[in-house]
């Protein structure tokens, strides 16, 4: 499964050229734009940098037929007639602007220079609403320049105070402004199909930061970091059912009435959030860091060297968000919550993390429901089929 792409393209003026002809990029996944910018280049001889999705043939990724705005500086060549209606939006990344990625790229240029570092190629790799990476080639060593929506702006922030409260944990910044910041290389890959074993590594990794956190809530909410203690979980969850737990096909006004109707389990839920959420506080265990999305694949790293990377879903909250995350999609995530487990227990004597898990595990897939709304409430409408789905997904998640 692939992509079949089309470009339509716009010079920085914001005058459309035209579009050209349409190729097949191997990777499937919309937002991965390395393959779409080497194919311009290979296919038609044009050096692009893509700005954002324009529409699709389908209605969510992977795959289909994919048309995205790019950019390109000189003259493109024989191009096809397009239009593409350039409306400013409230809600669009700067870096999805025309302008938008030269800006940043010069801003990472002027910051490396400060540090004694040359800049001497740049590769576009990423591109959507939750972030654009680029891998920077410089005169000594490789740097990544990502750039983050508003709703994501906490996270150079947390990455400051992971390099000065918890080094080694997550790749240090070398310089942010505005939704930027500029990282070190770090060697390895990102561990999407770790093994039990190299989890528990991770959760291990994990712990101390959040041990050290407890006792800095306070200084972390004022750099930021979104407050998802109970009183705000609550209201989030609450209010994403009332929004979309209906469904979106649903016309029905009648209140659900039997438990084979998921509207029943998330009602039942919710009638009794209040007080699953004070026995949660009951098990004993504190709020802290939570990296918010702590899955295998936002770990990089070796064999004998991990960092957690990707903290823009960072948040204050319960710990066991983290450790629910990481065992998706494992067979047995028996061994993994009992490392966890004991690693609670040890920090806080008296504690029930098992008890604590069991009650939040519903509540998780709640959470993420309402993140996803939240996206979707905050990018703007041509970028809604990367998350429309996840919405209902994670509802009949915590339905079930």
């Amino acid at each position: 499964m692939g992509r079949i792409v089309t470009l339509v393209l716009v010079d920085p003026a914001g005058t459309v050229l035209g579009a050209l002809p349409p190729y097949a990029v191997e990777v499937p996944w919309w937002q991965e734009v390395s393959g779409v910018v080497g194919g311009a280049r290979d296919h038609h001889g044009v050096d692009v940098t893509v700005l954002r999705l324009l529409h699709a043939d389908q209605p969510a990724p992977p795959g289909g037929k994919v048309t995205y705005l790019a950019e390109v500086a000189g003259d493109p060549g024989p191009v096809r007639p397009a239009a593409a209606a350039l409306v400013p939006h409230p809600r669009r990344a700067p870096y999805a602007e025309i302008g938008g990625p030269a800006a940043s790229l010069a801003w990472a240029a002027d910051a490396l220079a400060a540090r004694g570092r040359t800049l001497t190629g740049v590769a576009q790799q990423r591109t959507w609403n939750l972030s654009a990476i680029w891998r920077l080639e410089t005169d000594t060593t490789p740097v990544w320049l990502k750039q983050v929506p508003v709703f994501f702006a906490h996270e150079a922030a947390v990455l400051g105070w992971l390099a000065e409260h918890c080094p080694g944990t997550a790749p240090a910044p070398l310089a942010a402004d505005s939704g930027r910041v500029l990282l070190d290389d770090l060697p390895g890959t990102d561990r999407y199909s770790a093994p039990t074993g190299e989890r528990l590594t991770m959760l291990s990794l994990l712990h101390p930061v959040q041990v050290t956190a407890t006792a800095r809530v306070a200084e972390l909410l004022a750099l930021g970091v979104p407050d998802q203690r109970s009183p705000l979980l609550a209201e989030r969850l609450r209010a994403v059912v009332a929004r979309d737990g209906a469904g979106p096909a649903s016309t029905s006004t009648e209140p659900p009435t039997t438990a084979a109707d998921p509207r029943f389990r998330l009602a039942a839920l919710l009638d009794g959030l209040d007080e699953r959420l004070a026995a949660l506080a009951a098990c004993g265990l504190p709020d802290t860091l939570a990296h918010g999305d702590f899955h295998p694949g936002n770990v990089r790293g070796t064999d004998e060297r991990l960092h957690v990377i990707d903290w823009g879903d960072a948040v204050i909250g319960h710990p066991a968000i983290d450790l629910l995350r990481m065992c998706e999609r494992v067979a047995d995530p028996g061994p993994l919550r009992q490392a966890w487990s004991r690693a609670w227990r040890a920090a806080v004597p008296g504690c029930d993390p098992e008890r604590a898990v069991e009650l939040m595990e519903p509540l998780v897939a709640l959470r993420n429901a309402a993140a996803y709304a939240g996206f979707l409430d905050a990018i703007e409408p041509s970028e809604w089929p990367y998350h429309a789905d996840d919405v209902p997904y994670w509802l009949a998640q915590a339905a079930a």
